[in-house]
């Protein structure tokens, strides 16, 4: 199914921003890096881009305590860019897909040497900084600059694919989600419409159970009353992960705890972390004292955890107390595995 503007009525056309923008000044949730509707505060392109980096694959409820340290720790794009790197990856341990922390610094670092500390305000110039691609581009052009762009996340998606009653499965549905909002974007307060589309997923068009008897775009919504609504948009059939597995060690002297810090490329880069080997596709003989299991992106990962009398003197390394572990930003994966074992030492 092809989705054509010629295909969107007139009145839609006319309407749909009206409807969403006036919903939007009755029922926009608050977020600490949101300016409210009708405020003459003016928006803050660091807090909006910093917000839409965290929000990637993550939830709104897991990023806003993680939004409150950073930006207490670094209020600025410039404390950022002038930021330890190691103390940037500490505070972000526990938020997960750690390549956004590390793109993070470097889109910082490139605002404050390139831009003169400013964000630029046109998405390609926005795309062409380290990790923004074409959402959080768009994103914060509409947000913090108030230019029409076509803003797509996962809840917009949702709206648009049942609003147009777009058929064709994911990721191939995205350029006819994008035609379709694209002559509905008003040049009138585009950020707030972006946002106010966002809030319309994550509170009424939900992926289970919608509330289209409240929704304010009901009336011309294709999929509305469909008992099918719910598998809008059309998720592509999942791929079986590969598993792989893996050592850590617990290295233990006067209460100490042996921690090294992983390369700087790769799963978990320039995170502390306790030492070990390779994750290989083999899995280990040795018993540990603790194992857990671990998603990524790409693979699942099973840890097991073994204790070490010494460490490779040549490695580098420190020795942290194991009573502040929480101060040490270990990745969730190492934080599960401590955990399960100290739970089972009691």
């Amino acid at each position: 199914m092809s989705v054509q503007t010629s295909d969107i009525d007139e009145h839609i056309v006319r309407d749909f921003a009206p409807r969403v923008l006036a919903w939007y000044d009755a029922s926009a949730r608050v977020l600490p890096w949101r300016i409210a509707p009708g405020s003459d505060a003016v928006p803050d392109p660091y807090r909006i881009w910093l917000a839409e980096v965290m929000l990637q694959q993550t939830t709104v409820a897991a990023v806003a305590g993680y939004f409150a340290r950073f930006t207490e720790c670094w209020p600025t794009v410039a404390d950022l860019a002038a930021a330890e790197d190691a103390d940037v990856m500490a505070a972000w341990a526990g938020l997960g897909y750690y390549a956004r922390a590390r793109n993070l610094l470097a889109c910082a670092r490139a605002v404050v040497a390139e831009h003169g500390g400013r964000f630029p305000e046109s998405e390609a110039a926005l795309r062409a900084l380290p990790g923004i691609g074409d959402y959080t581009a768009a994103s914060v052009a509409a947000i913090a600059f108030g230019r029409p762009a076509v803003v797509v996340d996962a809840n917009i998606e949702r709206v648009m694919a049942r609003h147009r009653l777009i058929a064709t499965p994911l990721p191939l549905a995205k350029r006819e989600i994008r035609a379709a909002l694209m002559p509905l974007v008003p040049q009138d307060r585009p950020g707030d419409f972006a946002q106010a589309l966002m809030d319309l997923g994550a509170t009424i068009c939900t992926p289970r159970s919608p509330v289209c008897a409240i929704c304010p775009l009901m009336a011309d919504c294709r999929a509305r009353g469909r008992p099918d609504i719910e598998r809008l948009p059309v998720k592509p059939p999942k791929k079986a992960k590969p598993r792989r597995h893996g050592l850590a060690h617990w290295i233990v002297r006067e209460e100490r705890v042996w921690l090294v810090r992983r390369p700087g490329k790769g799963m978990l880069g320039g995170m502390r972390a306790l030492p070990g080997g390779d994750w290989t596709d083999t899995r280990p003989t040795e018993s540990g004292v603790a194992e857990v299991n671990h998603g990524f992106t790409h693979f699942d990962l099973t840890l097991k955890l073994v204790h070490r009398e010494s460490h490779d003197a040549a490695a580098e390394g420190e020795w942290w107390p194991i009573s502040d572990l929480d101060a040490a930003g270990l990745p969730t994966l190492y934080r599960k595995l401590i955990d399960k074992m100290l739970e089972r030492d009691g």
